[in-house]
């Protein structure tokens, strides 16, 4: 028989089907595996991770933020304050007040570091006061003291035992306020508001890292017949750690993501309700304490800073953990007593 005969004589044996299912067996072993990830993508724990972070890291940013509009309020509190001082004279029996006043803005102007003087005059006294006596006071009628205000250069200021002296020598009913002491209480308040902020900052970074613990050793229980047989096949640590890094990283980018926007909005949102109710009396009172709830650039790429922080501990995190229990493996117990 000839070979071409031989084939077809085989061929006829072989049934149709036989020959598709050969040549599908042929197809798929053509075609790459795909493999799954060690730690799996989405599943509830992942997600509630994923919750917990961006909780976190809504906070963080909160109080970066709110440390930030702290802060920047307080210096410019303290760049008023510290640029003005303030000549208090009382009203006393035969007193010439509006001489009073020209003689001590005259004392006043002397002194180097002084860049001006001047004297608030009734109108703008009566002003001052109609909050709490209302309008159409006369300032004449009333013990009233009269005040003069005196600029002064912040990089140089007046020497202010001299001018006391001065003052107490021309104009004995005079009182110079260098608002030195308002100044050193606003300081001490914002450097306490700043240190609560760090502390608290700080306490939620660890909380963060802690949950990132928990959550990787129980991915790691959920998988650890996984892992252990990666391990013993051969895999290298780095590359099982790195695996944990990565889903951990990804995980930690968009739970921080998601909180740094929230607290960008929070603050947004706080901005536009304070210039649109800008003259009612509470908008008033919490421009006073608070500016305008603008955090600055400063304040937007502290949350930024945040969210790459909080993203770096959780791989950071993850691979520390991963790498530990490996090692746990190479001595023949895990931390929770399982023996390997």
């Amino acid at each position: 028989m000839t070979e071409s005969a031989h084939r077809q004589a085989v061929a006829s044996e072989v049934a149709p089907g036989d020959v598709e299912e050969r040549q599908g067996n042929a197809f798929r072993m053509k075609l790459p595996r795909q493999t799954a990830p060690i730690v799996p993508a989405h599943n509830v724990a992942g997600r509630a991770l994923v919750l917990v972070i961006a909780i976190m890291a809504f906070l963080s940013c909160l109080t970066l933020g709110t440390v930030t509009l702290v802060r920047d309020t307080a210096a410019t509190w303290q760049s008023q304050i510290s640029r003005e001082a303030t000549i208090q004279i009382k009203p006393a029996e035969g007193l010439d007040m509006a001489a009073a006043l020209s003689t001590a803005r005259a004392v006043a102007s002397r002194f180097e570091g002084v860049r001006g003087a001047r004297v608030v005059d009734e109108a703008a006294t009566a002003r001052l006061l109609e909050p709490w006596l209302g309008s159409g006071i006369d300032i004449d009628e009333l013990p009233v003291p009269r005040l003069v205000i005196v600029t002064i250069d912040e990089t140089a200021p007046p020497d202010f035992t001299a001018m006391r002296a001065a003052l107490a020598e021309e104009v004995p009913q005079a009182i110079l306020d260098d608002h030195r002491t308002w100044v050193d209480r606003l300081i001490a308040m914002a450097r306490t508001t700043v240190l609560i902020g760090v502390t608290a900052l700080a306490l939620m970074l660890a909380a963060t890292v802690l949950t990132v613990v928990f959550a990787t050793r129980g991915a790691m229980s959920g998988n650890r017949h996984i892992i252990e047989v990666l391990h013993f096949v051969g895999a290298e640590a780095s590359y099982i750690a790195a695996e944990f890094r990565k889903h951990f990283l990804f995980t930690g980018l968009k739970g921080a993501v998601c909180g740094g926007i929230a607290a960008i909005a929070v603050f947004v949102l706080f901005g536009w309700w304070s210039s649109y109710n800008l003259a009612t009396p509470q908008a008033d009172q919490a421009t006073a304490l608070f500016g305008r709830f603008a955090i600055g650039l400063s304040g937007y790429f502290g949350v930024g800073l945040i969210v790459m922080l909080i993203s770096a501990l959780t791989a950071a995190t993850s691979h520390l953990t991963v790498v530990s229990y490996l090692g746990e493996l190479e001595t023949g117990s895990t931390s929770d007593g399982h023996p390997v």
